[in-house]
């Protein structure tokens, strides 16, 4: 009777897998933002403002995770132990909790729902220096341009399955892609650049119609400098389209700093890289450099023309699933870490990188201002989608549901659907089943 007693009692309350309630008032980041935020829009308001969707995200980010701002009580049925979990913002703009969070779920739904397994490459698309202004506040611009990229690196791909497998056409050769949209760089400068997670092959229909997927070669120097290629050729076709060019002449009237000239000058400051409320508006940003030794890499696959850069190193093996979802989370990662900010003795922020560039430079000293401006310039603007379907991966795809990577779910191999992200992972180690929510506290 003591065994039955003991299988039916709950675990001891300490979470085994290693779960805390977070503290974001305890992080410098949320410090940070707390007091300086209110100056910082103190004084845009006496240049006009900022627009709706960038104050929001300030305020929804100072109460995430707060518990006097809302939670949601749970409680198991069988113990009665209880937990609070505090309502979060779940903001796109630099929250690293629920960008963090966002990161961990689309990694899951990506690997469990939509890549099949079959080899995956991932392609990194930078863009010449003066498109990043416009395309972080432009989002037809930035939709034409990512068009004229996949459409370069689709071509690329067809045209290598014709002559590798003697194909008829390239119209028979049909291919598929994710694109993750990051709108910053280490130094949280506005650097709009894509991250395409391409399957490194192509589907053809066999004589019964079903498609059968081809993995091709590795891409050589060759095809990737041509893939940079037909992209800056369409680049400067799309530009002509929009009345803009690549040095600037004959450029149309400013809309966004016209409408919303603070937030326009945040995101010329964080594309320039320059102060902006900072000891020397105007200059360059201090930066900490030690130096380094450069050793070529002749075999990488990398090209640059016209400014349009273009690498595709990085490759996994569909059957890998694990090192799949780290790449997906690599390419879906918030803009911004915790662990890299560090406040120096006289008030400035310290930006740590995890990697080095190449002239040594490791991290930029920032004032806390400039910091506040640069994170304005992060917040995407409304319908600005950051991730994006092609081809056979596409949900207007009819090819979509014939390369899942798992059986459907109405399929008897799959009674239930698969858990995501964070849930997937502490469903293993959770201590207890915890029931439906017994209590909503107010916000």
């Amino acid at each position: 009777m003591g065994a039955a007693a003991s299988e039916r009692s709950c675990p001891a309350p300490a979470r085994a897998d290693g779960y805390a309630r977070r503290t974001p008032e305890d992080t410098l980041l949320y410090t940070l933002v707390r007091e300086h935020w209110p100056r910082f829009l103190e004084r845009a308001e006496e240049q006009g403002g900022l627009p709706r969707f960038v104050v929001r995200e300030f305020d929804e980010y100072l109460r995430c995770g707060r518990l006097e701002h809302g939670v949601l009580r749970l409680a198991c049925r069988r113990c009665g132990h209880e937990m609070l979990v505090a309502f979060s913002c779940k903001r796109r703009g630099f929250c690293p909790s629920c960008l963090g969070r966002r990161m961990s779920d689309v990694a899951a739904h990506l690997v469990d729902e939509v890549l099949p397994v079959v080899p995956i490459r991932q392609w990194v698309c930078s863009l010449p220096w003066p498109l990043r202004y416009p395309l972080a506040y432009d989002r037809r611009l930035c939709a034409d341009v990512l068009a004229a990229f996949v459409g370069a690196l689709t071509r690329s791909l067809r045209w290598r399955a014709k002559r590798e497998l003697g194909l008829r056409s390239v119209e028979d050769a049909l291919v598929g892609a994710v694109t993750f949209i990051q709108r910053s760089d280490s130094a949280l400068r506005i650097n709009v650049h894509f991250h395409t997670l391409a399957l490194d092959g192509v589907y053809v229909r066999d004589p019964e119609g079903a498609l059968v997927f081809h993995a091709l070669a590795a891409p050589t120097g060759d095809d990737v400098a041509e893939v940079a290629a037909h992209t800056h050729a369409a680049l400067l076709r799309v530009l002509e389209r929009h009345g803009r060019s690549l040095e600037g002449v004959d450029e149309p009237t400013d809309p966004l700093a016209d409408e919303q000239p603070v937030l326009a000058s945040c995101y010329a400051a964080a594309a320039g890289d320059v102060q902006l409320l900072g000891a020397a508006p105007g200059q360059k940003t201090a930066k900490l450099v030690r130096p380094v030794r450069l050793v070529p890499s002749p075999s990488e696959a990398l090209a640059e023309v016209g400014g349009v850069n273009v690498h595709a190193t990085v490759v996994v093996d569909g059957r890998d699933r694990k090192r799949l979802e780290r790449l997906c989370r690599y390419v879906a990662r918030p803009p911004l870490s915790q662990d890299r900010l560090e406040l120096h003795g006289d008030g400035r922020v310290r930006l740590g990188f995890k990697a080095a560039w190449k002239d040594g430079t490791h991290a930029v000293v920032l004032d806390p201002l400039d910091l506040i401006a640069r994170l304005c310039a992060l917040v995407p603007p409304p319908r600005f989608h950051m991730l994006r379907y092609h081809g056979v991966l596409a949900a207007h795809s009819c090819a979509r549901a014939e390369r899942r990577p798992r059986p459907r779910a109405s399929e008897p191999a799959r009674a239930a659907p698969a858990l995501r992200g964070r849930r997937r992972r502490a469903a293993r180690a959770a201590p207890c089943a915890v029931a439906p929510p017994v209590g909503v506290a107010p916000a």
